[in-house]
Order: C-alpha cells, then structure tokens, then sequence
C-alpha cells in the first residue's frame, strides 16, 4: 500500500492523498452536505466523527479500493473471456450493512470515475439509511443498486450472486462475517473488511468454522486497525 498519508481533513488533502477527479471531489463535497444535513435526523455516523469526515469515513472507506483492485485474483477470471470482453477490473461489487454508506459509497463514487462499467450494490436493513444512500446516488449522479433487506436474507434469495469484491465495515466479528459473505464467493471473489486492533483474533476464530486464505494491511487512517483480505473461502467439514 502507499505511505501513511499525513490527517485527512479536507477535501483538498482527500483530493492530494487519492488523486481523484474534480468531477468525484464536488460528488464527495455533496454527500458531506447530505451527510451532515440527514446526521441531524438519523444516526449515520458516531456524532463524534460527524466533524472529521473527511479521514473518519471517506479516506477511511477510500483506501479500501486500491486494495480490492489489486488483490482480486482476475488474471484467471480474464483468461476465460473471449478476446475483446476483457475488463480492466472487478466489475461486480457488494457492500453488506451499508448504514451511511461507507465504504460501499464511497466505493461506487471512485468507480463512477475508474471503472463506471463496474456496479455496486449496497445492502441496509434500515430504510432511513436505504432513502440516505438513495438520496446521496441521485444528487451525485451515482449508479448503484440498493437492497433494503438484511444481510441475512438477501444472502438466501436467488438473486444473489457472485461477486468479484465484497466489503463491510463494523457489520459483525469475522466467524459471523464469513457466514453472510460465503454465498458470494467464487475462487476468484476477494472481500476486503476493515477492522481493529482484534483482526487477528477474529481471524483465529473464523478457522475454526472456515478455510480461506488471507493477508492483512496496515490501515492508512488508523495506526491500530488493519484491512483484512480474504480470499478462496469455503466451509471445514464436521469432524
């Protein structure tokens, strides 16, 4: 990953430390705005962050990116497709309990600029939250599909599917996590979950119930928390 940046507290200093657009700048000005304004009504964020949103919840949510695009495994994916269908990248994106919207968000703002081919598809159970992240998708000009239903049961409908990158942030420890996650999972599939000082514990105890490969990352807006990537999932065998 890249050097620690110094503290994110600006939108000048989030431009400078991930090099976006001007065009995905005013879009993250506008979700702040909407942010603060339905903060005020519904609890979208811990209040205490509400003033350092710029480190706390989108550089945060945004170095979650590089890291999902370098570490899903698509040269064997690509080698499959004919000549000419090759994509620059993961395409098909899940974000579970996705409250204010991060990182799913933030995550489908960067890919409307790098990759507007791919799609995300946000999952909250609680449709104040739903109607927050629908509102920030129409007025930043955001594609994404949002389902208003629990991790749980979106996991057992038919609908689900595949996907190339799965993300959550603070949804559940990791041996619940792998359970919601594991419907998606395909040798190819990476989930990428932030998490705290306790990764490698949960870590620990997910392989009671699990196999998977993973690797961890120092977090760039946090000296204790870690970026867990999780990789070629499956379900151990009783006995």
């Amino acid at each position: 990953m890249s050097p620690r940046p110094a503290h994110i507290g600006s939108a000048e200093a989030f431009q400078q430390a991930f090099g976006v657009s001007r065009e995905t700048l005013d879009r993250l000005k506008t979700y702040e705005t909407l942010l603060k304004t339905w903060q005020r009504t519904i609890n979208l964020v811990a209040p205490s962050t509400l003033d350092d949103v710029w480190h706390r919840h989108f550089a945060d949510s945004a170095q979650l990116f590089a890291v999902s695009r370098e570490s899903a495994q698509f040269v064997a994916f690509e080698a499959d497709k004919p000549e000419g269908e090759k994509s620059a990248g993961p395409r098909n994106w899940l974000d579970l309990g996705s409250g204010g919207g991060f990182p799913g968000l933030v995550l489908a703002i960067l890919l409307a600029e790098r990759d507007p081919a791919a799609r995300m598809t946000l999952v909250e159970s609680d449709s104040r939250k739903a109607a927050f992240l629908g509102e920030v998708a129409r007025k930043t000009g955001v594609a994404v599909e949002i389902r208003t239903e629990r991790s749980e049961k979106f996991a057992t409908q038919a609908k689900s599917q595949i996907r190339d990158v799965i993300t959550a942030r603070a949804l559940a420890p990791l041996p619940k996590l792998l359970g919601l996650v594991f419907p998606y999972f395909s040798p190819h599939t990476v989930a990428v979950f932030p998490k705290g000082r306790d990764a490698a514990a949960e870590l620990a105890q997910a392989a009671d119930a699990f196999r998977f490969d993973a690797t961890t990352e120092p977090s760039l807006t946090d000296d204790e928390a870690r970026i867990v990537i999780l990789r070629n999932l499956a379900v151990k065998s009783e006995g």
